[in-house]
């Protein structure tokens, strides 16, 4: 071990001992708390960080861990806002994995393994442990599952909406992480999973769209609340792919980030964009859903490109995740940044937008 230590803000203050190991599995209370901050961080937070030595039990200012020798530091970081990136009466353990598998998603962009993360919370007063053990349990479930623990954090109230920040840190080996300017303008587009499963989602959410049937309808809306970060196809792809990114922002906006950091324009066809069942008959019914699905974001799959060459190795990569991957265009010398959408007839589609914008 090659000794190196981080400075994450822990949470402030010298909490009591506990003795659980993980947050309550059922909702405790359903009024605000009567614990006070540092009561609230000993019950729901400081179990989370059991796991993870680097945390040192959330009793100092900052955690500290090193970084095995051979091995770099990827640091990546999401903010969550109610009312914008979830809706406010959506069930706090979604809430919880979203936030958290958003950021493991950029981990997967580069290539590496989840290691540990932090975690701000912006609470309303109001919000009650109820709310609080249901999103602590989501944690205690992805982190579990994904192989993660919480470094520190820090905890205040709002007057505002539940504002949620997560930063996350993961290792990939010295020189093999996957930055986006390595592409060249006849590689290949390709993408994991399927594509608009998300953004159909949020429409189902808001009232705006009726799926054919509560499996259409559960699947949609798992996959908005819910999103799959492809961390064994990122690993896999250290040596194979030129660029990667997650797709947060529309599939055709960040194949637009790509293009632009590779100096490269870029051709993508919609049909070959893979979609689910449900998408593809919500689609069938209107077609203006298209562009909803090739935009509206949230799918956290990743985009990368690749050479011609690298086509069998990520079929067998493809076999081995059990994680779909489809080649939906290329790369082509052009204004960097420009993106051409075709539609199944091969002509190029008008699109208003090209994904999410903030401001």
């Amino acid at each position: 071990m090659s000794p190196a230590s981080c400075g994450p803000t822990s949470w402030r203050g010298r909490t009591p001992p506990v003795t659980t190991t993980s947050p309550p599995a059922e909702p405790a209370g359903a009024g605000p708390s009567g614990s006070g901050e540092f009561g609230r961080i000993a019950r729901f937070f400081k179990p989370l960080a059991a796991g993870f030595a680097g945390s040192l039990g959330l009793a100092n200012d900052a955690a500290v861990f090193g970084v095995p020798e051979g091995q770099e530091l990827v640091v990546t970081m999401d903010a969550m806002v109610a009312g914008i990136h979830f809706l406010p009466d959506d069930p706090p353990a979604d809430i919880a994995a979203k936030l958290l598998r958003v950021n493991l998603s950029d981990l997967a962009a580069m290539a590496a393994e989840p290691l540990a993360y932090t975690l701000a919370t912006a609470l309303p007063k109001s919000l009650g442990d109820d709310w609080l053990a249901a999103f602590t349990a989501g944690l205690a479930a992805d982190q579990a599952r994904f192989g993660i623990g919480l470094a520190g954090g820090d905890s205040v109230s709002t007057s505002g909406p539940v504002t949620l920040s997560l930063t996350a840190f993961g290792l990939v080996p010295r020189g093999r992480a996957l930055p986006r300017k390595a592409a060249h303008n006849d590689d290949c587009l390709f993408v994991t999973g399927t594509i608009g499963d998300a953004a159909l989602g949020l429409a189902v959410a808001l009232g705006t769209l009726a799926p054919d049937g509560a499996e259409s309808r559960v699947h949609l809306l798992d996959r908005l609340r819910r999103p799959e970060p492809r961390l064994a196809v990122g690993r896999g792809l250290r040596g194979l792919a030129t660029a990667c990114i997650d797709v947060s922002d529309g599939l055709v906006a960040d194949l637009a980030h790509v293009a632009e950091e590779t100096g490269c324009a870029a051709l993508l066809e919609s049909a070959a964009v893979p979609m689910s069942d449900a998408v593809r008959s919500a689609i069938g019914k209107d077609p203006a859903l298209l562009v909803t699905a090739l935009t509206g974001g949230d799918d956290y799959e990743l985009l990368f490109t690749a050479p011609e060459s690298a086509r069998p190795d990520l079929a067998r990569l493809a076999a081995d995740t059990g994680v779909p991957i489809t080649e939906i265009g290329r790369l082509t010398p052009g204004a960097a940044g420009e993106v051409t959408v075709l539609d199944a007839a091969g002509n190029a589609m008008a699109l208003e937008r090209r994904g999410w914008v903030h401001f």
